[in-house]
């Protein structure tokens, strides 16, 4: 809409018509008042149904970590014996496990996985790793030799990511001698049923470039995409980042970009 000068001086909008309406100032400052009083309902409005949307999806990621164990209604993947390993598994909150289990986690990790860190911008930091490995959010899979020795885990989170609800998977470590056996797919496949039976919208994770036989097994063997969260696609940093974020849609992920503008990281409380 174009707009015109009043014999007063007062800026006016016009009709469309040639000639101007000759409103009185107080007419014009109605009209103006109006125009704006719509746009901050409009405005309002469209704050409502985000925060609608918003409190959504963390009704979602607060059903999904009041559940006692997300494994439950999945018994058949509860034991894993393939390629010669027989092993069962369990889900269970940080809090649900033995100090020992959690020292052993830690240690696992920081023997796979600290070269890499130290080779990437973040370097390598015992009391972090423990804190975030630690932290109240914090699910864990747990495969079990013989019931009674720990073999290789899985940490994970229900989360928030960019405005949608996720299972951010923090770490996948296996013991040396039981790589290469499908183990570490099968906790992956596990991630994923509990993401679809919680209604989240994908599994996400973040892998090393360098860590080339992790990129290429999620990448091909499990057919995770770079999300658009990743450094490489939304811009910021780029190739100067040692690492991508990769993800894998649920039956509830659509393929389009479904955030609205929410948080990255965050998380509901």
């Amino acid at each position: 809409m174009g707009s015109c000068r009043s014999r007063a001086g007062t800026r006016l909008p016009c009709t469309g018509r040639q000639t101007p309406n000759h409103w009185t100032p107080r007419e014009a400052y109605q009209f103006l008042h109006r125009r704006k009083s719509s746009k901050a309902k409009e405005k309002k409005q469209k704050r409502l149904e985000e925060r609608a949307a918003m409190d959504a999806v963390c009704a979602k990621v607060d059903a999904a970590n009041r559940l006692g164990d997300p494994l439950e209604a999945f018994p058949v993947f509860k034991k894993y014996d393939r390629n010669g390993l027989n092993v069962s598994i369990e889900c269970k909150r940080v809090s649900g496990l033995e100090p020992a289990t959690v020292d052993w986690a830690f240690d696992l990790t920081k023997t796979n996985m600290r070269t890499m860190y130290e080779q990437s911008e973040w370097g390598w930091k015992d009391r972090e790793k423990r804190e975030e490995m630690t932290d109240d959010r914090a699910w864990y899979l747990i495969a079990w030799e013989n019931r009674s020795v720990p073999v290789a885990f899985s940490h994970f989170r229900f989360d928030v990511e960019c405005g949608d609800e996720v299972l951010y998977c923090y770490e996948v470590q296996l013991e040396s001698k039981v790589r290469r056996k499908g183990l570490g797919k099968f906790l992956i496949q596990i991630l994923q049923l509990m993401a679809n039976s919680t209604q989240m919208k994908k599994v996400m994770l973040t892998v090393f470039k360098h860590n080339h036989g992790a990129y290429q097994f999620f990448r091909e063997a499990l057919q995770f995409e770079i999300d658009d969260s990743s450094p490489s696609m939304s811009g910021c940093c780029g190739e100067d980042c040692s690492y991508e974020i990769l993800s894998r849609r649920t039956k509830f992920g659509d393929s389009q970009h479904s955030h609205s503008g929410g948080h990255c990281g965050g998380c509901c409380h």
